[in-house]
């Protein structure tokens, strides 16, 4: 008995002790989730099968939809590239955020003064790097050219990828707006893979950068080209979709292609063992484009009115994500209104990092967790391409209620078409946004005017616009 008194004596302490140093050992930094944001570019509002695509086959986009939580009305910051980024980048819209449209290239930025997204502003890699995150950009940056407006400079510990708009994907050459130029970038380092598909380049970029880690969480934020034009899906996805009529055809292996790559990166998370502590976000930029480079077309945007440039619904309604095993549900949908901007407040909470409240984004955890909850947006803004709203085009949502100025609609082919200054929609009872009520309702029209309004005037005064 006095034998089990003393072995009982002098283990308790000793266990107790085992258990205190291991439980206290463990640093913030390990016990914190990986995050990869995943952006597509120019693919349309329901161009993945999870989100109604019949002629598609994306069954890694649609395993996150399996195994996270989709989002059915998720609207993008802008129709257009660099202010979509910069409202994901910094929990934002745009304007706030001091980006009013498309980062033009360094030859004419220094002509304009437009040197693309503050560097005062917050970056998401910004936001997590105090919390030990090891923070790399893979593929397409396009908010600016200046050292400290590069990646590098706002927060990236490393990047791999083109600082315009777009590149060939083979030659990584920039074809668009000015002189050509060879856009391919190891930080500041220019480097050269001729012939090798960007794609495969950003998936060993991806590894590598996971493989990098070294006991510190990692944040990636991989920025696909695609499929923003070139449509540059691999012989395989060709021949795969070759019954499919030009531009579709061409445009689906280049989906295809991107959705092949996104698989690789989640099959390499499973070898690795960190699925289960790493947080997926994924979404599209903005609308399908209609562009010539695009062949006129080729994305789809279902019911909704509208492409890429547009704030009708199709060029701001997009395919968006998230996946955190044991944390986010799986398999299940929300319906409730979401912004891009809400993906920063959201990754803070799920990281514990700090943000200010100077956020247009809220996190979504409450509605994620409770679908019962409602958005917790009662008010939605867009602007894009000026702080004056004669020039720019923009948008106010309020509950059903939407109210477009200076409308644009892109056909395809170089078409115009003409559009009140004004359109007011409901899109409870017209999601395609074919019936402009601003004549057949003026009240709805002052209240959301006003709305706008009051909302620029409050930007204008805080950007010292």
């Amino acid at each position: 008995m006095s034998v089990i008194k003393k072995s009982i004596g002098f283990e308790l302490p000793l266990l107790f002790l085992i258990f205190y140093q291991g439980v206290f050992s463990q640093t913030p930094e390990k016990s914190l989730p990986n995050v990869i944001v995943i952006m597509t570019d120019d693919q349309g509002s329901i161009d993945l099968n999870s989100y109604g695509a019949t002629d598609l086959y994306t069954p890694n986009m649609d395993r996150l939809a399996n195994e996270g939580v989709r989002f059915t009305q998720f609207y993008a910051g802008a129709p257009v590239c660099s202010p979509s980024r910069a409202a994901l980048m910094t929990g934002k819209t745009n304007l706030r955020a001091g980006l009013e449209g498309n980062v033009p290239i360094p030859e004419h930025a220094e002509m304009s003064g437009e040197y693309g997204l503050p560097t005062e502003q917050i970056t998401m890699a910004e936001m997590l790097k105090p919390q030990g995150y090891y923070t790399a950009l893979i593929g397409k940056w396009h908010l600016g050219h200046r050292k400290q407006n590069l990646p590098n400079g706002q927060g990236f510990d490393y990047f791999f990828g083109h600082q315009r708009g777009c590149i060939d994907n083979y030659s990584h050459t920039f074809y668009w707006a000015g002189p050509n130029k060879h856009d391919l970038y190891r930080n500041a380092e220019e480097v050269y893979y001729d012939g090798q598909h960007f794609s495969d380049l950003m998936v060993e970029e991806v590894k590598q950068v996971i493989n990098h880690r070294q006991d510190r969480p990692f944040f990636i934020y991989w920025a696909f080209n695609a499929p923003h034009y070139p449509y540059q899906g691999t012989t395989k996805w060709l021949e795969y979709y070759k019954d499919l009529p030009t531009p579709r055809k061409e445009y689906a292996a280049f989906v295809s292609n991107t959705d092949e790559k996104i698989g690789q990166v989640l099959d390499y998370l499973d070898e690795m063992g960190i699925a289960n502590n790493t947080i997926v976000v994924f979404q599209s930029d903005h609308g399908h484009s209609l562009e010539e480079r695009a062949f006129w077309g080729g994305g789809n945007a279902g019911p909704y009115r509208g492409s890429k440039f547009s704030l009708f619904e199709g060029g701001i309604r997009v395919p968006a994500i998230i996946r955190y095993p044991g944390v986010i549900p799986a398999n299940e949908v929300r319906d409730q209104l979401s912004m891009e901007m809400d993906w920063f407040p959201t990754l803070a909470e799920l990281t514990n990092s700090k943000v200010s409240d100077n956020l247009d984004g809220k996190s979504l955890m409450p509605i994620i967790l409770d679908n019962k909850k409602e958005s917790l947006h009662e008010e939605v803004h867009w602007q894009l391409g000026d702080y004056d709203d004669k020039l720019a085009q923009w948008a106010v949502r309020k509950g059903p209620w939407k109210l477009i100025g200076n409308v644009r609609e892109p056909t395809g082919k170089g078409k115009k078409v003409d559009l009140d200054k004004l359109y007011l929609v409901n899109l409870e009872n017209d999601i395609s946004e074919k019936n402009n009520l601003a004549k057949s309702n003026p009240k709805k029209l002052n209240q959301l005017l006003q709305l706008h309004t009051s909302w620029l005037k409050s930007v204008r005064s805080e950007m010292k616009q």
